[in-house]
């Protein structure tokens, strides 16, 4: 269903599309009709995940570009691919549970690369043009994580917490512009890569998947409110709202769509 959010006639790239918050976030955008521009690492991946938007929404108008953001390179190809954007909504993101102490150096770089840096290159690219042209929006994907580093992966959270620095800096930089830049902080949402983390976790335990989510609300999450995974589309309506010409006042804010979560009043 469609929010009459005026995005007709632009043009929006997510990064990390090809499933979870991304695809429904592209979906979403689409649906209000943006030109969406989808990416993933593999030609297949980004394939699938578009026939999955022309499903959901005959006639979009769809685009793909594969390009992996564990280096410069993947930013290089998506630039010269498509060289104007409108919307830029930097999701892409890797997570892994692992012991502080067991982390090595390569790690920590590895994440910072991938979850950081994509989108300062991206952004670095875009931005200028958005300025330019006295309209844009670049939204951010970050995490409660950002707010509440997990201890299981603090490499993970401290990229998080990065994102919101970059984006609320680069906010300082559109005064007086049509151009807003924001961080949209999602909860524990059943992505991809979080539903076979639980389906895991249970079976090391014993226990089914929703057994496995029930004692991840107890145990590792236990001020949720929500008490259960997050819909990738309930963080997408955020995105797409922020995307929005609708959301012109937000700029520079950190906005928490996490369940409850984080229990913080601001």
């Amino acid at each position: 269903m469609s929010m009459k959010l005026s995005l007709t006639g632009r043009t929006a790239l997510v990064t990390g599309s090809t499933a979870g918050i991304g695809l429904a976030a592209a979906v979403g955008l689409a649906r209000e009709g943006a030109h969406v521009i989808l990416n993933g690492r593999t030609e297949e991946r980004v394939k699938r995940a578009r026939e999955q938007v022309l499903e959901s929404i005959p006639g979009a108008q769809v685009s793909g570009v594969a390009a992996d953001f564990s280096s410069a390179k993947g930013a290089e190809a998506v630039t010269r691919a498509f060289p104007h954007v409108d919307v830029l909504v930097n999701n892409v993101g890797i997570f892994e549970p692992k012991p502080f102490e067991q982390i090595p150096d390569e790690d920590w770089f590895r994440f910072f690369e991938t979850n950081v840096m994509s989108g300062v290159r991206l952004s670095r690219f875009y931005f200028p043009k958005m300025k330019a042209q006295n309209w844009g929006r670049i939204v951010f994907v970050s995490s409660e994580s950002a707010v509440q580093i997990p201890s299981e992966m603090i490499h993970y959270g401290m990229t998080k917490t990065a994102q919101v620095a970059v984006a609320r800096g680069m906010a300082e930089l559109t005064v007086g512009t049509g151009v807003t830049v924001n961080t949209v902080l999602p909860g524990p949402t059943s992505s991809e890569g979080v539903a076979q983390f639980v389906a895991e976790l249970g079976k090391s335990q014993g226990v089914d998947a929703k057994q496995a989510e029930r004692d991840f609300f107890t145990h590792a999450r236990p001020t949720s409110l929500l008490k259960r995974f997050i819909l990738p589309e309930e963080v997408a309506n955020l995105i797409v709202y922020v995307c929005s010409p609708h959301a012109s006042a937000t700029n520079g804010a950190s906005l928490r769509v996490d369940g409850g979560v984080v229990r913080a009043i601001l």
